[in-house]
C-alpha cells in the first residue's frame, strides 16, 4: 500500500522531470496552482492530505503519463557507486530533423555513430534512453518547438502510447498508436492539421515509446 508521503513524492518527481514546478503542473492540468504545495499536504491540525483520483488522472493525462510508468516514481531513484543525490543521467540528444538520416541508429532504434550531443535529464531514466529536440510546429498542441521527447527503445508499446516511429525511407513520425496488427500499424497524429498514418509492418524500421518530455 502506498504511503503518503510515496504519493506527494511522485508527483514531485513528476513536476521535475517535466521540467516545471508543481503549480506549473497543477496548471497544466487545469487545477488550482495552489493544489500540489507542500503548505495543502496536510491540514491545520495536522492530519495528513492526500491527492484527489481525479486531480492526478488529470495530471497523468497532462503529462502523457501511464499509471505504470507514475507508479515507478514512487519508488526512490536508484543509486549506484558514486551515485549523488538528485543526480540525473547524461542521455544521447539529437534534432528530430536530423533523426532521419542514415547513421545515428542501429537495426534496433538505438542511437548509434557520431552527431549526437549529450543532455542531463532531470531525474535517472532507462540506460539506453535517448533525447529528440522538436523542431517546428508539426506536433502541436502537445509538443512545442524545442520541447525534448525522452524516448526509450526498450519499453514494451501499448495502444494509446505516443511513440516515435522510423520508416524504411528514413522518414522519422511523432504519432500515437491506435492499433498494431501482425500486418499494419495505425498512428494517430498528434497535430490535427496533420494527416493519420497506417503503414504496413514491412514499412517500419522501428518504433520505440515517448516516456516523456522535458518542456
Amino acid at each position: 500500500m502506498l504511503s503518503h508521503a510515496q504519493i506527494w513524492s511522485a508527483i514531485d518527481r513528476l513536476a521535475d522531470r517535466n521540467g516545471v514546478s508543481v503549480s506549473g503542473l497543477a496548471r497544466r492540468a487545469g487545477l488550482d496552482p495552489t493544489a500540489f504545495n507542500k503548505s495543502k499536504r496536510k491540514s491545520a491540525d495536522g492530519r495528513l492530505r492526500w491527492p484527489s483520483t481525479e486531480s492526478l488522472s488529470r495530471i497523468l493525462e497532462a503529462m502523457d503519463c501511464s499509471m505504470d510508468r507514475f507508479m515507478t516514481l514512487t519508488e526512490p531513484p536508484l543509486s549506484g557507486k558514486g551515485a549523488k543525490p538528485g543526480a540525473g543521467l547524461a542521455v544521447p540528444l539529437l534534432g528530430f530533423a536530423q533523426a532521419g538520416d542514415g547513421g545515428y541508429f542501429d537495426d534496433g532504434g538505438y542511437p548509434a555513430g557520431y552527431g549526437w550531443d549529450v543532455i542531463e535529464l532531470p531525474a535517472a531514466g532507462a540506460r539506453h534512453a535517448y533525447a529528440l529536440k522538436v523542431q517546428g510546429d508539426s506536433m502541436l498542441p502537445l509538443y512545442r518547438d524545442g520541447d525534448t521527447l525522452i524516448v526509450e527503445p526498450e519499453a514494451q508499446v501499448r495502444t494509446g502510447d505516443r511513440v516515435v516511429v522510423k520508416t524504411r525511407q528514413g522518414e522519422v513520425l511523432a504519432k500515437r498508436l491506435c492499433r498494431q496488427t501482425p500486418q499494419t500499424v495505425e498512428l494517430q497524429s498528434l497535430n490535427p492539421d496533420h494527416p493519420d498514418r497506417t503503414l504496413d509492418i514491412g514499412e517500419i524500421e522501428w518504433i520505440a515509446r515517448i516516456a516523456w518530455a522535458s518542456q
